[in-house]
Formats: structure tokens, sequence, C-alpha cells
């Protein structure tokens, strides 16, 4: 097996184009991402996906699943670093890193590329901002089996650290596109499929409509929500019941309670 590179220098050269990967136009440039941590880079092997260049702490205890990334990482023809902590802190921006980092190819997909029967409900997220929120998505649609996000207009960076930290891994089991409001509504208008927007400006209790699977959940940007050429193309808006002083629920929350709301009337179906 080939042998893990060591690097003790702030200045060298792999040291500084991993931390570039920490800014979004480095990231577009190369083509690549950062995803850290034991548990996020195991969920990515498990789906299929290993890292280019796997980054290891000098302080990490021996486990088996770095053993693992390790030799599947040298078989796919990787590099494998060995570091300190101190410079390991440099490439993640945390004071206190995780053990074990990753540098990875980007996981693009194209519009035509979806296969919206692959499953019965879709995120769509229109200029989400918040890369916490963005991940949180990501997750959610993991949890309910979702086939993916779709990001609409100018959203938050989806392989940001930030983003793919909140996702949990589930960066690696969804597929994720973007997209403009044409391009998506006829993408969406050639083939079957539901569009249920969440608003304030409808009285349609969330529970109340059926839901026809493939069911794309259209989520707005957190301060404006959806503009109203958004509203019109849905198929249905709904809203959240709120009894409280708030007016609105987080994104990402409503986004995860509209998921459920419809796997539970897949499951019921």
């Amino acid at each position: 097996m080939p042998e893990r590179q060591t690097i003790t220098g702030f200045s060298n050269p792999r040291v500084k184009f991993i931390r570039s990967l920490r800014d979004k136009k480095h990231r577009r440039r190369e083509g690549r991402f950062l995803a850290e941590g034991l548990r996020i880079l195991t969920e990515a092997r498990e789906a299929g996906h290993l890292p280019e260049t796997l980054v290891l702490s000098d302080k990490a205890d021996p486990h088996p699943l770095i053993a693992a990334l390790e030799r599947e990482v040298f078989a796919r023809g990787g590099e494998v670093i060995e570091t300190s902590v101190d410079i390991l802190e440099k490439l993640s921006g945390k004071s206190n890193p995780q053990t074990v980092l990753g540098v990875f190819a980007d996981l693009p997909t194209a519009l035509d590329d979806l296969d919206r029967a692959a499953a019965p409900i879709w995120l769509v997220a229109q200029e989400m901002r918040d890369p916490g929120n963005l991940g949180t998505m990501l997750r959610t649609g993991d949890a309910v089996g979702a086939g993916g996000l779709i990001l609409l207009d100018d959203c938050t960076d989806p392989f940001s650290v930030e983003a793919v930290r909140a996702s949990m891994g589930a960066l690696f089991t969804q597929k994720i596109a973007r997209a403009n409001r044409g391009d998506f509504l006829d993408w969406l208008r050639a083939g079957p499929g539901q569009l249920v927007g969440t608003s304030l400006r409808t009285e349609t209790d969330y529970q109340a409509p059926a839901y026809a699977p493939p069911v794309f959940i259209l989520t707005g940007n957190e301060a404006r929500g959806l503009p109203e050429a958004y509203e019109d193309a849905c198929d249905i808006l709904v809203r959240m019941p709120m009894m409280g002083k708030a007016d609105s629920l987080n994104a990402a929350v409503a986004t995860a309670v509209m998921a459920y709301e419809v796997l539970n009337q897949l499951r019921r179906a």
C-alpha cells in the first residue's frame, strides 16, 4: 500500500491549495470542496464517494473507519496526508478541528439528468441564503427519502464548509441541481410533478391538500419568502398554523414539516 505523506509546514503548496477551497471562488475554479469529520467522510464512502485527498491528524487515535477510508483512497489513486492539529485548524477554519478532512470533486447534476420517478419527494429552494438552512434541507431530504434538492436562482453554495457540515453527510446521498426559474418550470411541466409552495399569502392549511407524487416542495428565501411569480406557478400554496407571536417558521424547519406531511400522506395511501 502507498505511504502517507507528512506535511509539517504552513507554507507547503498542498496546505495552501486545500486552504483555498474554503473560498467560493477557488472551489468553483478548481471544482473541489472540503468535508471534515469521520462521520461525514464515512457517510460519503458508504454513498460511493471518496476524497481525492484525505488529511489526517498526527494525533488521531487508530480507528477502523479511518483505516477503511485510507485503504480505499489509496486504491482509487488518491493521496493521504498526515499533518499537525495546527495545520488542520488552518485548513478547516475551526479552533477545534476534526481529526479527518477530505478534498472531494464536485458533485454536479444537470436538471435534465434528474429522474423525477426515482423518489416521491423532491425539495426545491429559491434564493436560500443561509448555508445552515441549506445543509439542514439536505439532511431532511435524506431523512424522508427525497430524490434531491434543486437550487433556484442565487442560492448559497451547497459545497461551502458550513453547508457541508450542516448536511451531516446528506450532501453525498442527495442529488443537487441548479437552475433558474424558466428552466426549472419548463423541466417540471415536461413531466409529472406537483409543485407545492409554502406561503403566508394563502389560507390553505398544509394538511388539507391531497399530495400526489412526485411532489416538489418549494421553499423561498428566508427573509422574503417566495416571489409572486413563483407562487403563481405553484399547483398548491399552503401555510402552517402559527399559534404564537411569530408569523412564520424558519425556512429549513418549514421544509421539514412539509416533507413529513407529504411522507405521512404517502405512507397512509
